[in-house]
């Protein structure tokens, strides 16, 4: 009967490994099949000289070149926000905590993890209604505040990746590291947190490619269509989800919509980017934590 059971749990998880594997080949050939026919200089620069598009020297209004620009720069400011506090969470959560802060501050970060992003949204322009009438009588929704609602989004995911990376390290670093005579606080920034970087690492590809992919929240917080490029962190944006959402709700025509195609493999493509990225930093760091040259 033991046997049996085995062999059925076996088989149901190849066939359900299977099944997302196909899934994820159909995908992916369906994007590739609508939207690699329409990948070159067009797409991005339309019909502005990409040398000038680059330098910003002319608007591109018919390109994917400022919603790219417009990706990365949400990109870069939601991590500068969220990063250092989702890391430090994480090891304050996992290090330093006593089981009283682990359980309540555990689910009030597991409370935040769980909140639609929709919300979240409504919730940076409600503040930015807040603060137009207290504080800042000018201010208006923009990159910035796109970006800091994007941080609180990601932040739970990265305190519970950089947490449960820690605890589920082996008990033997612990008392090798007290055995050597190292200090508690060495032993967390030398042993534990090299020897955690791939779980922290994971958790950061993973707040990335929410933070990519999201759309609720930047729509009610300062991205628009035709926008240009970001002029600052105060301005309006462009961005690639928003930019794809925007097509195939108001294409006139099938080349418009075959350009909302290539934007979101365009999408995948540097999503996919960020990920070998990662993955490269990770070896890096753990034959640097190894010894390894």
């Amino acid at each position: 009967m033991k046997r049996g059971q085995e062999r059925f749990l076996t088989v149901g998880s190849i066939l359900a490994a299977s099944l997302v594997c196909a899934a994820v080949l159909v995908l992916l050939g369906f994007l590739i099949i609508r939207g690699a026919p329409v990948l070159g200089k067009r797409l991005f620069f339309g019909d502005v000289p990409p040398f000038e598009a680059l330098l910003g020297l002319r608007p591109v209004w018919d390109g994917l070149w400022p919603a790219t620009v417009g990706t990365f720069c949400l990109l870069a400011v939601t991590m500068l926000l969220a990063l250092l506090p989702g890391v430090a969470g994480g090891v304050f959560l996992a290090c330093y905590a006593t089981p009283r802060q682990r359980r309540w501050l555990g689910l009030a970060v597991e409370l935040l993890a769980g909140i639609p992003s929709i919300v979240m949204g409504l919730f940076g322009f409600t503040l930015i209604l807040f603060l137009r009438r207290t504080l800042l009588p000018e201010g208006t929704t923009c990159l910035l505040l796109a970006s800091f609602c994007l941080a609180i989004l990601v932040l739970p995911s990265l305190v519970m990746a950089t947490r449960n990376a820690l605890e589920a390290l082996p008990e033997r670093l612990h008392i090798t590291a007290a055995a050597l005579g190292f200090p508690y606080g060495k032993t967390v920034s030398r042993v534990l947190i090299p020897a955690a970087g791939r779980g922290i690492l994971s958790g950061v590809i993973l707040a990335m490619g929410r933070a990519a992919e999201d759309t609720a929240v930047i729509m009610l917080t300062g991205v628009v269509a035709n926008a240009g490029l970001p002029a600052g962190l105060t301005s309006k944006f462009e961005a690639l989800p928003f930019r794809i959402y925007y097509t195939a709700a108001q294409y006139a025509d099938q080349e418009e919509l075959a350009g909302g195609f290539g934007a979101a493999l365009v999408l995948l493509a540097l999503s996919g980017a960020l990920l070998l990225c990662a993955w490269a930093l990770q070896r890096g760091l753990e034959r640097k934590w190894r010894g390894v040259k």
